[in-house]
């Protein structure tokens, strides 16, 4: 068996909670390879809306397997909240979620660091999310971490010993906290925790492919956020790429199956960095009152703008996309002309890659299209997709060379048409 990897292509909040949910019920396992709690996957189904931050969005999924992945970066106080509030829903987590004891812990002083840095940087600040992931990768790749099968011997004393080091730095930073309220709510997260299957991740996955079980493994925010291939230093700190998947799990490249690449019919950014076809007029207010664009975690207004061909076209390179899947296609279902950028025009020459820097003077080249002019929020299958916009798709599978293979039509599972379903 090979493992399938679910990806976002552009700057996150693609919309990867709701497909893994759609995707899930094809799947035994359901894998989470990076990322930290600032990733909110929103699901809405029967009348409900969750957001989960760490733990695998097949979780609601009665018998599915949902794991943890070494790749991730794990909040126990974060956690606790989150896992409480979906048992208080009837999900039973500590049967279905196994953590992998290789993730790395996020320390209160994690979360102080953070926004020590930021305030440091002043204007240049890059616009995390304030929850510590930064440093904590950070202590990972330095050898200073604590991880998660810590907390099953010795751990005072590596906490103690990781704690201290912290406190160093901020003296140094002159930088004024308090770290009581978050240490008491992160040491209830550690008991917490303890209740929880942790396991080696790697033996486990790989052992269930062995047994010949389907796995899904899913991504956190997006491909241009890629800590090597993303708009640096504008990035997180952890390979969102499908090699990601690799290293995150302990899966082999050769076990890598199907890569489904997720991407909005336009294109958004949260925080800092750059953006070539960012709006700054009526049309981007209204993408961005139509789309709900705001943070699932953070309530942070996203910034939008027009598909971005280049980015999405280097995004599938990099992952080795074989299907793609666009989402929220029925924010533009009122506009007369749509646009996508297909090359970009730097220091007064056209290029169609994506290249070494975006932050400079890039104009992006359009190409309009019709609008349909439709809702499209009703429809419950593709033979109802008005013309303009099946040439829409035809336009965006010709630049891309790759098929669209789900296309969604609004929040809910329902809302979720899939394409070729005769091949």
């Amino acid at each position: 068996m090979k493992v399938d990897v679910l990806l976002g292509l552009q700057w996150g909040d693609e919309g990867k909670g709701k497909v893994v949910d759609v995707l899930t019920p094809r799947y035994d396992v359901v894998a989470r390879f990076q990322g930290g709690p600032n990733a909110g996957h929103t699901l809405e189904f029967e009348g409900q809306k969750y957001v989960l931050r760490s733990i695998p969005s097949g979780i609601f999924q009665g018998d599915k397997v949902n794991i943890i992945g070494n790749g991730v970066v794990l909040d126990p106080a974060l956690f606790k909240a989150e896992a409480e509030a979906l048992e208080a829903s009837g999900h039973n987590l500590k049967e279905r979620l196994h953590i992998s004891k290789k993730a790395h812990l996020i320390l209160p002083t994690h979360r102080i660091l953070d926004a020590a840095y930021e305030a440091a940087k002043g204007d240049a600040k890059v616009g995390t999310t304030g929850k510590g992931i930064g440093p904590t990768y950070t202590d990972k790749i330095s050898r200073n971490g604590v991880r998660v099968g810590d907390i099953l011997s010795d751990f005072e004393k590596k906490y103690a010993a990781a704690k201290a080091r912290h406190e160093q730095i901020l003296k140094e930073m002159n930088y004024d906290y308090d770290l009581s309220e978050l240490e008491e709510a992160w040491f209830e997260g550690i008991e917490y925790l303890k209740q929880f299957q942790l396991v080696d991740s790697e033996h486990e996955i790989n052992r269930l492919l062995d047994a010949g079980k389907s796995v899904l493994c899913e991504g956190a925010q997006g491909t241009m956020l890629d800590i090597d291939f993303g708009s640096y230093p504008f990035v997180t700190s952890s390979n969102t790429i499908c090699a990601g998947a690799c290293t995150g799990l302990g899966v082999a490249p050769n076990k890598i199956g199907e890569v489904y690449g997720i991407f909005k019919a336009y294109c958004t950014r949260v925080g800092a960095g750059p953006f070539p076809t960012e709006l700054f007029d009526k049309t981007g207010d209204q993408i961005c009152t139509l789309g709900h664009e705001f943070g699932s975690v953070t309530g942070r207004k996203r910034r939008c703008g027009w598909i971005d061909l280049v980015a999405l076209k280097y995004a599938i390179m990099v992952d080795g996309v074989t299907k793609l899947i666009m989402m929220k296609s029925d924010v533009l279902d009122s506009f007369e002309t749509i646009k996508a950028c297909v090359a970009y025009k730097v220091n007064g020459e056209e290029i169609d890659y994506f290249p070494y820097d975006i932050e400079g003077d890039i104009e992006p080249v359009y190409v309009e299209l019709p609008g349909w002019q439709t809702d499209m929020t009703k429809m419950q299958s593709e033979d109802e997709f008005p013309e303009e916009f099946n040439a829409y798709l035809s336009f965006l599978e010709e630049q891309l060379g790759v098929p669209i293979k789900i296309v969604s039509l609004g929040p809910d599972r329902e809302q979720t048409i899939e394409r070729y379903t005769g091949e």
